[in-house]
């Protein structure tokens, strides 16, 4: 059997003050909340692991915390938060989510870090394969479960951190304990192999984007406004148009209006050609710039529903009639080699 590891930090130990607490709090629930949860419970939008989890806050320090939201994970729902690479949270801010979330904390902090973890990354293959990959994918791409092969996440994570979470899983969660069902050697071997999943560490070396956030601009709101209008099928559920009937009426010189509702910072790694950057948490600054004449407007976003969804219902609630939200999302978009711009250019 492992050795149990020592204790890090007191519980409650680095929480802030109530002041930065009541202020996080805030700020969780309109930046966190939509895909996070209420009190970090994880699970509102796909794969948005539960922040509150015992074990994970246990063994999650801030400064694994701070670089998960400042960066965030690029190519995936989660974006980067912080104003240096586009999004809307300034350092304190940030510092002052994490400490709401230290105030969630029920177990006394463990310092995984300092654990050194020997193992054959050949031999947890197959074990990552037999007892792993059918919720992570099979290159930690991730599935019914986060993705574990993020350069952001592999370049925070510590092999203490990885072998943690594999021996102890998170309750109250789809990941459960694998010790007893592995021994410790084949828990070393799997922690390993993850680290083989590891990819360009770009977005560790330097900022993706350094240029705060980008306010949207409105001066083009609508794309191709001389078409025709498009005759869309019914919306399914009265809410979704397919990926592949938005793309076929862009094509055609259709006109509408595409609204990206993730943070800034993913419009500005690339979003779909004409988009107009209208970030979740901040629905109502489009609202007297769109135009009122039936056009069809469309928001989208990588959860595939949660953010795209509220920027949907917030134009439903001021009258506006042709919505709709891009049913599979972004990362299909992509995935189907759909049109795509890269960087601030609309």
């Amino acid at each position: 059997m492992s050795s149990p590891l020592p204790l890090a930090e007191p519980l409650g130990s680095g929480a802030g003050s109530l002041e930065d607490v009541n202020a996080g709090r805030l700020h969780y629930d309109k930046y966190c909340k939509l895909c996070h949860a209420a009190e970090g419970k994880g699970y509102a939008a796909d794969n948005a692991n539960a922040l509150s989890n015992a074990e994970f806050l246990s063994t999650a320090d801030d400064g694994f915390l701070y670089v998960a939201i400042d960066r965030g994970r690029p190519g995936t729902p989660m974006a980067a938060y912080g104003r240096p690479r586009g999004g809307p949270l300034a350092p304190k801010t940030i510092e002052q989510i994490i400490a709401y979330l230290r105030s969630l904390q029920t177990k006394p902090s463990v310092d995984v870090d300092s654990r050194r973890v020997a193992g054959d990354p050949v031999a947890g293959k197959s074990v990552y394969d037999e007892s792993c990959a059918s919720c992570h994918g099979q290159k930690g791409e991730g599935t019914t479960a986060i993705s574990l092969n993020h350069p952001v996440f592999l370049g925070t994570a510590s092999d203490g951190y990885l072998r943690y979470a594999i021996e102890h899983g998170r309750s109250g969660t789809a990941m459960p304990p694998f010790a007893g069902d592995l021994t410790p050697s084949q828990i070393d071997d799997v922690t390993r192999y993850l680290r083989s999943f590891a990819r360009s560490q770009d977005a560790l070396s330097g900022d993706a984007v350094a240029v705060g956030e980008v306010p949207p601009t409105f001066e083009r709101i609508v794309i191709n406004p001389e078409g025709p209008a498009p005759e869309f099928p019914p919306l399914r559920d009265g809410r979704y148009l397919a990926a592949e009937t938005i793309n076929d009426a862009l094509l055609a010189g259709k006109r509408m209006v595409l609204l990206d509702a993730r943070p800034t910072s993913d419009w500005l790694l690339s979003h779909i050609p004409g988009a107009i950057p209208v970030p979740y948490y901040a629905p109502d600054k489009i609202v007297d710039a769109l135009p009122r004449d039936g056009t069809w407007i469309i928001a989208y976003c990588g959860c595939p529903h949660a953010a795209s969804g509220r920027v949907m219902d917030t134009l439903r609630d001021r009258g506006f009639k042709n919505t709709a939200v891009l049913d599979e999302g972004v990362f299909h978009w992509m995935a189907k080699d759909y049109p795509l711009t890269f960087g601030a250019e609309r």
